[in-house]
């Protein structure tokens, strides 16, 4: 090959490379344009999404309201906690409203309720780099105040430090696994208690991080011959199981919340609801499975544990067992002496009661006299309130704790105005069109009559910029309307130098086949306006 047809070769290279990169670049333009349907629906999804994350409006800080039981968030961004956790640290902590409004580009730890407590948004607790833009600033008359002077009545814990549960481990959402529980919470940490903690269910019952893996590893080694395959799908298993609840951990439908070892202790005077009605047996925090004493705990009742041994089920049987068994004695006895001992228990109960039995017993003389031993936590029915006792001498107990009294209260803020827009629809559910309607229904008549008149005018220059694409089928690309949005600047010579260029494209692109248009790159036609 020549010099001559060396040249001719690469000049023909180029020149076809350079068709091949403008259809290649036709073809990616076609791929990533929409319809303004498309663009709409597209928005509105993600307006919905955005609403079911956060349906409540958040534009007022709950301060003012004063102490409330309210959604919490711990902003690391203004307040990093020390590497170290013995180190002092100064907490804060942030209403929903203020954790998107004030610390929207943070990284936040959503705490979840906490109660009786007031935002720190904008308070000493927080650098004065970071102000509430929510609340006005009494010496300025402006939004955005910051070192104010902080509630004194906030409790905090190692929750606001990213720190959870007995274990103190930090909270990672991406690797942490299973359910955690929220302890009712009797008590801040100052006082004994936990805080409203939230714990594993692992760590309430002593067993380790991570056991389960560790009962899995050892199932594993009783199996030799599917070692192997299990070893290979251990990850993949590990990634996508959840943690299961551990032996002898109440089922999550059994109770309804649930008091830790901590709390417990705080208020020993709870020890003697363990097991009675609206209260579950106690789960020990020493011994894994195993009680203070050493027996296993998860094992079956007495009452309803199987008979391996009729000649000693007696002597095994509980207080509870043998009142049954002495029933099923009386039923086996002969007719008479049942009526004569029926015929003498009337008569007793025919005579008159001593006057101190005439005196109301109090709930709390149905206890059991003996606490359980050892430190346990409580887990209780949905209405253990109403079995809790309230006579004279108990009352006093719950009074710093009205928790314990009545159910509570969460704060909600007020829901977004957006989705009342449009009548009947779920929350937050309103359109554009909606809004924008909405809009123009509270603006001054002679402002919304500007407004319309300028949006009809841009319509028709819009209008007439997409005209030559309708009329050729060529699609509309990002960068057309990015030149034409460019040069636009009102006057009709711009909007021709606009058109007439899209015109040029169309003429340009038939080539010498006539077929360019046909070239099977792919391309969505767009028809229409």
């Amino acid at each position: 090959m020549d010099n001559q047809e060396t040249s001719k070769f690469s000049t023909e290279t180029q020149q076809n490379g350079e068709q091949g990169s403008g259809r290649r670049r036709e073809s990616i333009t076609s791929e990533n344009s929409q319809t303004a349907k498309e663009f709409i629906d597209s928005q509105l999804k993600l307006e919905a999404d955005a609403r079911e994350v956060l349906p409540y409006s958040f534009d007022s800080c709950t301060q003012p309201l004063g102490p409330l039981r309210q959604s919490l968030f711990a902003c690391m961004t203004c307040n990093p906690p020390p590497a170290n956790p013995d180190e002092p640290y100064t907490a804060a902590g942030v209403c929903y409203s203020c954790s998107i409004s004030c610390h929207g580009e943070h990284e936040l730890v959503e705490l979840f309720n906490k109660r009786n407590f007031v935002c720190d948004c904008g308070t000493t607790r927080l650098p004065s780099t970071s102000p509430c833009t929510l609340r006005v600033d009494p010496a300025t008359g402006r939004k955005g105040v910051h070192s104010q002077k902080p509630a004194p009545d906030n409790k905090y814990n190692h929750n606001f430090r990213n720190r959870f549960c007995g274990c103190g481990e930090e909270y990672d959402p991406h690797k942490e696994k299973g359910t955690m529980f929220q302890c009712l919470g009797l008590g801040a940490a100052e006082t004994g208690g936990c805080g409203e903690e939230w714990w594993h269910p692992e760590c309430l019952i002593g067993l380790p991080r991570g056991w389960y893996k560790a009962a899995k590893k050892e199932g594993s080694k009783e199996n030799e011959e599917n070692k192997e395959a299990m070893a290979k799908g251990e990850e993949a298993e590990e990634e996508e199981e959840e943690a299961p609840l551990p032996p002898g951990f109440p089922g999550e439908d059994d109770f309804e919340t649930f008091i830790c070892y901590k709390c417990i202790e705080s208020n020993p005077w709870l020890k003697q609801y363990a097991g009675t009605p609206g209260f579950l047996p106690p789960v020990y925090k020493q011994g894994g499975l195993n009680g203070p004493d050493g027996g296993d705990r998860t094992e079956a009742p007495a009452e309803t544990k199987p008979e391996t041994k009729p000649e000693t089920k007696q002597e095994d049987q509980t207080n509870g067992s043998k009142k049954r068994k002495a029933d099923d004695d009386v039923e086996d006895e002969p007719q008479s002496k049942r009526t004569k001992e029926d015929t003498s228990d009337e008569s007793q109960d025919k005579k008159p009661a001593p006057a101190d039995s005439e005196a109301p017993r109090q709930k709390h003389d149905n206890l059991p006299p003996n606490p359980p031993p050892g430190t346990f936590s409580l887990f209780v029915k949905e209405d253990f309130r109403d079995h809790l006792c309230h006579c004279p001498d108990c009352f006093p107990k719950l009074i710093p704790h009205p928790q314990l009294r009545e159910e509570e209260e969460t704060y909600e803020p007020p829901l977004s105005e957006d989705g009342e827009a449009n009548g009947g629809g779920s929350q937050g559910t309103g359109s554009l069109l909606d809004r924008g309607e909405a809009a123009l229904s509270n603006i001054d008549r002679v402002r919304a009559i500007e407004g319309a008149m300028v949006y009809n005018h841009l319509r028709d220059k819009v209008k007439e910029f997409l005209k030559p694409f309708a009329e050729s089928g060529k699609p509309v690309g990002a960068e057309d309307i990015k030149a034409y949005f460019e040069k636009l600047r009102g006057d009709d010579q711009a909007i021709k130098e606009a058109g007439g260029r899209a015109s040029a494209a169309t003429n340009g692109g038939s080539g010498s086949d006539g077929n360019s248009g046909e070239d099977g790159d792919n391309r969505r036609e767009q028809s229409g306006y």
